[in-house]
């Protein structure tokens, strides 16, 4: 019985996401009817068991949620992401359309903005761009999520992505985890998601298929996006920014020039590599030890640390620089702060789901089918990751639950066999980018409905530049990791 009610509780779970039900709602009902399956009591399970896991996640990473949702709305309303986008279709051109979108969503999610703000402006662009060119318009989600949702969101070192976060304290690890497979994997990313774009491109031209019709402003998909609360439901699991903030505040009519556009993301990237490896091992953190400190250690806080001082440093940059063209510095503020609150708790409430499913004593029939999975720990920890990012629609939410039930056990399998956990982290986090963006995740949902493109005209092709590739990405670092260790 245990084993059907947790069947029957994710069941719900995806089916009224799916629909546009709130995942706030969802996720405790969800987890109480698992729980009820197998007998345990249901006041205790959601307060002591969902309410707490879910705040302890809160209590980790809400302040990168908050910094992120902030970097991102300022430097979207500072027109640096604008500004980025536009230097890139010009210096790249109508003939190379597609890598001028691809590169720069790469570009500034790489360098911490959020994925949803880099959507709402590179879009509108992206669709002039294509038309000039006369490229398919159903091509452009698929480029829009190669550059934003793939390789800057799980393989590249040093990537700010929540997903790259979460599995620093479970894995004492830092951002740069793994570089060398992270770039391999990477590269593997972003070739074979150029190969299939441009090769729909070229067949497309050889059937004579155009843009396609044009029926509205290139903005107005966006515009109804925005305002859309079923793509606002099924975002706020995927991104840490909530597209109900994107039109809170005014954007500057004036474009910074690119390198002053430019130069927060190399903040972020030069401060997270100095943090990681120069500033924090040299710190003196035995207080943490101590119980008012939560008897904690540099590896398990290290991680996030670096990420927010990189952050904090590259939004104190964005407003030196743009004080006086943001029209409503306080407002965009305030737009970036709320935009964080929807997305954390939403991910909270999957993470408290799956701490009711993992403390259930069915639950050690599937751990131990897990870890069953032929191949080493290295491929069960991908399928994990995998299952359950694509059950759950969202890779944050699905990495958390993974490892939440089952980190210490592979951090103790890779004690015994002498694997870095680096390794673990970067196939972990490549693992729940793959099958996340199934047709209900809200990433998926979400770009198609800015772009003005439906599933049948443009899904599959995002299958191919976000799943397959990152999946072919996956076996790669797996292989190379079992053969030669992490590097």
């Amino acid at each position: 019985m245990g084993l059907i009610g947790i069947l029957v509780g994710l069941s719900a779970l995806i089916y009224l996401a799916f629909r546009g039900s709130s995942i706030l709602l969802l996720a405790p009902l969800a987890g109480l009817i698992a729980a009820a399956f197998s007998g345990e009591p249901l006041l205790a399970s959601w307060t002591q068991t969902f309410m707490r896991n879910a705040a302890d996640f809160v209590a980790q990473f809400f302040p990168l949620f908050l910094l992120g949702a902030l970097f991102g709305k300022l430097m979207e309303d500072s027109g640096s992401v604008t500004a980025i986008a536009n230097t890139m279709t010009q210096k790249l051109g109508t003939r190379r359309a597609i890598l001028a979108v691809v590169l720069a969503g790469a570009i500034v999610t790489y360098g911490g903005v959020s994925l949803f703000v880099a959507f709402f402006v590179i879009a509108p662009m992206g669709i002039a761009l294509f038309r000039a060119a006369g490229v398919p318009r159903r091509l452009m989600p698929a480029a829009i999520a190669l550059g934003t949702s793939t390789f800057t969101m799980s393989a590249m070192p040093g990537t700010p992505s929540i997903q790259n976060a979460i599995p620093m304290p479970f894995f004492g690890t830092t951002p740069f985890a793994a570089p060398g497979l992270g770039l391999i994997a990477s590269l593997i990313m972003l070739g074979f998601g150029m190969w299939w774009l441009k090769r729909q491109e070229a067949r497309a031209r050889a059937r004579g298929e155009g843009f396609g019709p044009v029926t509205e402003p290139d903005n107005e998909a966006a515009e109804e996006a925005a305002e859309n609360p079923i793509v606002r439901e099924r975002a706020t699991t995927a991104g840490p920014f909530d597209p109900a903030e994107i039109h809170s505040s005014e954007e500057t009519q004036k474009v910074p020039p690119i390198f002053l556009a430019a130069l927060p993301i190399i903040v972020v990237i030069v401060v997270n590599l100095v943090m990681s490896f120069a500033v924090l091992p040299r710190m003196d953190v035995a207080f943490l030890a101590q119980p008012e400190w939560g008897s904690s250690s540099l590896s398990a806080v290290g991680g996030v640390w670096s990420v927010m001082v990189a952050l904090l440093a590259a939004i104190l940059t964005v407003i030196a620089i743009n004080f006086r063209s943001v029209p409503e510095l306080r407002a965009t503020m305030t737009a970036g702060a709320n935009a964080s609150v929807l997305p954390i708790l939403s991910v909270a409430s999957l993470v408290g789901f799956g701490a009711i499913v993992a403390s259930l004593p069915a639950f050690a029939d599937v751990r131990n089918w897990v870890l069953s999975i032929e191949g080493g720990p290295l491929v069960s920890l991908a399928v994990a990751t995998n299952i359950l990012a694509a059950l759950t629609g969202s890779a944050s939410g699905g990495l958390t639950i993974a490892l939440d039930a089952l980190g210490p056990t592979y951090m103790k399998i890779a004690a015994e066999i002498g694997m870095d956990p680096a390794l673990m982290h970067r196939v972990a986090v490549i693992g729940s980018g793959t099958l996340d963006s199934l047709p209900h995740n809200g990433a998926v949902v979400t770009l198609l409905s800015v772009c003005g493109v439906t599933h049948k005209e443009g899904y599959l092709d995002i299958v191919m530049a976000a799943v397959v590739g990152a999946l072919i990405a996956l076996a790669a670092v797996i292989a190379l990791g079992t053969l030669a260790g992490s590097f």
